[in-house]
């Protein structure tokens, strides 16, 4: 599930319980994307703009309006967030959101998307998970065209790895059957062990990736053997940084405490 709207629904009825298993990660400074003729040519310009997303609660826009703010200095109230389909028209937001009044959501026409309007300048910029269609279209561009480079200096600088999905159990079952939650717990980080092994083998490839043994030589030396921690211990930085940023941008009400976040039975550390 969303961590985002996961954290959303812990104020909606609380219907799930979270189990400390994130089966998406992702750096985000790669999907920020301009148009040249708003004049943004660093994070800081832009305040004051037109800044569009498919949906304001996703996950990954909360990360990056967050890692804006804390580096960059771009608070979330100082831009309007246009949303809308990226690709097609019509798509609303998913949740009922109660924002605060100082943060400003516009909704675009019901025949408009968010490509097209990137690709025109009718959008200063854009962020979201996936890369518009028009990211080539003449003047567009990334906000951080060496995004690389700019994702692993923000690691070194802060440890934190974004976590987009949690696994969640609906909460029913979880009160009926509490012990599921540790054994599922245990089981993806077996099978997680078996992720991290394939990575280490050099007798053939592991994908289709021609270079990825290469690459996760690179990820070790940058971010150690285990790379994707699982567990709230390991995160905890991590977690703690993203309720944070939820609360900030007005998606829940208060900070959520990262331990109410889990089921208590996977707090506690394991070996298997």
């Amino acid at each position: 599930m969303s961590f985002s709207s996961y954290c959303v629904s812990k104020s909606k009825g609380d219907p799930f319980v979270a189990i400390p298993v994130f089966p998406s990660r992702m750096f985000r400074h790669a999907n920020i994307w301009v148009n040249e003729k708003s004049g943004i040519r660093t994070p800081a310009d832009l305040k004051g703009k037109r800044f569009a997303c498919p949906e304001y609660q996703l996950t990954a826009n909360v990360w990056i309006r967050g890692i804006l703010h804390d580096e960059y200095g771009v608070e979330p109230e100082s831009v309007t967030y246009v949303t809308g389909g990226e690709e097609e028209p019509g798509r609303p937001e998913k949740l009922k959101l109660d924002l605060p009044a100082t943060i400003r959501v516009e909704p675009i026409g019901p025949q408009q998307t968010l490509a097209a309007m990137l690709a025109s300048g009718e959008i200063d910029a854009f962020h979201g998970p996936r890369t518009p269609s028009t990211s080539n279209a003449p003047g567009v561009r990334r906000l951080f065209p060496d995004y690389v480079a700019t994702e692993k200096a923000y690691y070194a600088k802060t440890g934190i790895f974004p976590i987009m999905h949690v696994v969640v159990i609906r909460r029913e079952l979880y009160e009926r059957d509490r012990w599921i939650a540790m054994a599922l717990f245990k089981a993806f980080t077996a099978a997680q062990r078996y992720a991290y092994d394939d990575y280490r083998q050099t007798a053939a490839l592991k994908s289709m990736l021609p270079w990825s043994w290469a690459e996760s030589e690179t990820t070790r030396a940058l971010m150690g053997d285990e790379w994707w921690p699982y567990g709230v211990a390991r995160n905890g930085a991590v977690l703690e940084t993203f309720t944070r940023y939820h609360h900030r941008q007005g998606l829940s009400p208060q900070q959520l405490a990262v331990r109410d976040l889990f089921a208590p039975e996977t707090l506690e550390a394991f070996k298997i």
